[in-house]
């Protein structure tokens, strides 16, 4: 299997273990930013034992996209609080469509029409998706999940400009920092035996193992595809919550989940029609030399 592909196995793998999400923090009787500091606590330590033992460089693409890592955290659980998951869910995957602008200019990596048609129809599946969930209701909640978009979006942009580095050291930072910021949540109650199950599996398996893949993919296909592939994970959620809970998702929401998965299927057809097979090793198969954050200059010396 070439890299590319490779790569896709693992964002496709990514996004499942992404949907998981709902149906193990439904199970945690805790607060959103202690579930989401205790998470990255765990993911942290799982993560630090199976990187490759190398120096990170601590390049101003790692401090940021740390950071981003970090706020993408802290918001979405914030938002997820002040306004309906489907608000949330569907404001954060707003995402790729930064990218889709951004890429181009920063990284050097050409948004095709094949990306603008899987966007608005993917977006708009989510949209019939989430329809009888969505209220106007939470409007600081609304404006904390667009930021999410927004820092998940410069999270997958800022990992992508390390492509030629180890991406995964700014997972392994944004953890660090959203334990420390969630910290005082987190000595608030003491969760229990049941709950440190859960929290061990999203720790290890959901958070860490995920974004450790993700981490590891984005050095082989484009930003907007890291986006554009993980994007059937909002409606793969619902699915869990069913077999588990019993939470039947409506026929309009079944409806906008098909829409979703079929243009993600329908976009991987067509690059892989369009991309010639001599390229599909290529990081991200294009043609065009990267620019702007891609030429940041490190922090400190890496060694050789």
């Amino acid at each position: 299997m070439n890299q590319r592909n490779k790569a896709l196995c693992q964002l496709a793998f990514t996004a499942l273990l992404w949907s998981l999400a709902g149906v193990c923090i439904k199970a945690v009787n805790l607060s959103g930013p202690a579930i989401a500091g205790i998470r990255s606590a765990i993911a942290f330590v799982f993560l630090f034992a199976i990187m490759p033992k190398t120096r990170p460089v601590w390049s101003k693409n790692c401090l940021a996209g740390a950071a981003c890592y970090a706020l993408t955290m802290l918001t979405f659980v914030t938002a997820t609080k002040l306004t309906t998951a489907a608000n949330a869910i569907l404001l954060q995957y707003t995402a790729p469509f930064y990218v889709a602008v951004a890429a181009p200019r920063l990284l050097g990596e050409t948004t095709r029409k094949a990306d603008w048609l899987t966007l608005a129809a993917a977006f708009g599946g989510m949209t019939l998706f989430f329809m009888g969930d969505l209220s106007g209701d939470g409007l600081l909640g609304n404006i904390l999940a667009i930021v999410s978009g927004l820092s998940f979006a410069g999270l997958a942009v800022f990992l992508r400009g390390q492509k030629d580095a180890s991406p995964w050291h700014s997972v392994l930072l944004g953890n660090a920092l959203t334990a420390a910021v969630c910290l005082p949540f987190c000595l608030q109650t003491a969760p229990g035996p049941s709950d440190w199950l859960v929290l061990a599996f999203l720790g290890v398996v959901q958070t860490g193992l995920s974004y450790y893949l993700y981490s590891l993919a984005i050095k082989h296909v484009r930003a907007l595809d890291a986006l554009l592939v993980p994007i059937v994970e909002p409606v793969l959620n619902p699915a869990w919550v069913l077999l588990v809970h019993g939470e039947q998702p409506s026929p309009q929401a079944v409806l906008g989940g098909a829409i979703v998965l079929a243009a993600s299927a329908a976009r991987g057809v067509l690059v892989a029609r369009a991309l010639p097979p001599s390229r599909w090793d290529s990081a991200g198969g294009d043609d065009r030399p990267p620019v702007g954050i891609q030429g940041a200059k490190p922090l400190g010396r890496r060694r050789r």
